[in-house]
Order: structure tokens, then C-alpha cells, then sequence
């Protein structure tokens, strides 16, 4: 029940971090596997997609690490290996202002680039992602006004 209720939200939360469908499929199934494995340490303090969300969140993350130590593209690669890499994968159904959105939150610190998915792909309020990045509401609406500047900036630049 919870892997269907949950399953579309978290794949495009992982997806918009790991970028490929192939990838996306492999950290959600280590997400449902941390969950389950750890069900027993939910403590009810928070929703259950909130919780949720700080599991995928994190194994996003180990994942991209793990990718940039074997010397894969990475989160903070260069502008033509991630339109490449996107371009590339047969799900991707984006036209080019889509791959050229990824490429600018491609170039994003890691917390920016969470904070403007959260916020703009999933409409999450501020006191969520409190909880799921722990930290302040007050650095995360920092967090996404230097990003939706940055994001700007690099449009303005790139047209």
C-alpha cells in the first residue's frame, strides 16, 4: 500500500536528482528497502511521506557520491554531459527549454538544488523540508531565492 501511494511522488524526486530512469528505478527500490528494513525506527513525530522523502532524499544523494567516485557524470558535471545524458535516455520527454531547466539546477550546490526541486517540481511548503533536509524554513526560502536567481542568470545567459 505505501509503495503505491507513494511510488510517482518519490521516482520524480529521485529522478530529478539521479536523472536517469535506469538510476531513478535502483535508488527507489534501496529507498523501499530502507523503509521497510527501518519501519520499526518511524517515530510518528513527522508524516510518513515526509519520512519518506528524507530516506529517498538521502540515498539520492549516496548515490550520487558513490557515481562520482567511480568518475561517472555527475550532479555537478558540465553542461553538455548532462544534456547528453538526458538526451540519451529513452524517457526523458523533454524538449530543449526542459534539458536546458536540468542543466541550470545541474550547476546548483547540492542543498540549492534540493530546495528548488522540493519547492518547484513538488510544491512542498517550507516546513516540510525542514524536516526532510533538516534545516531552518528561513535558509530554505534563502536556499530557493538564490536559486531561482541563479537559474535566471544562467537562462539570461544561455539564450
Amino acid at each position: 500500500m505505501v509503495v503505491r501511494q507513494y511510488s510517482e511522488q518519490l521516482y520524480w524526486l529521485v529522478r530529478r536528482i539521479v536523472l536517469t530512469h535506469e538510476d531513478s528505478n535502483d535508488v527507489m527500490q534501496n529507498v523501499f528497502i530502507k523503509a521497510w528494513s527501518r519501519l520499526d525506527t518511524f517515530r510518528n513525530d513527522s508524516k510518513l511521506s515526509t519520512w519518506l522523502y528524507r530516506i529517498a532524499v538521502n540515498e539520492s544523494l549516496d548515490f550520487m557520491r558513490h557515481q562520482k567516485s567511480m568518475a561517472a557524470v555527475t550532479a555537478d558535471a558540465d553542461e553538455s554531459s548532462v544534456s547528453n545524458m538526458l538526451m540519451a535516455d529513452r524517457y526523458f520527454d523533454g524538449d530543449k527549454a526542459a534539458a536546458m531547466l536540468q542543466q541550470a539546477i545541474s550547476k546548483l550546490p547540492e542543498v540549492q538544488r534540493m530546495v528548488f526541486n522540493m519547492k518547484y517540481f513538488d510544491d512542498m511548503k517550507y516546513s516540510e523540508m525542514s524536516k526532510v533536509l533538516n534545516t531552518s524554513e528561513g535558509a530554505l526560502k534563502a536556499s530557493y531565492h538564490i536559486a531561482v536567481k541563479k537559474i535566471s542568470e544562467y537562462f539570461r545567459s544561455n539564450d
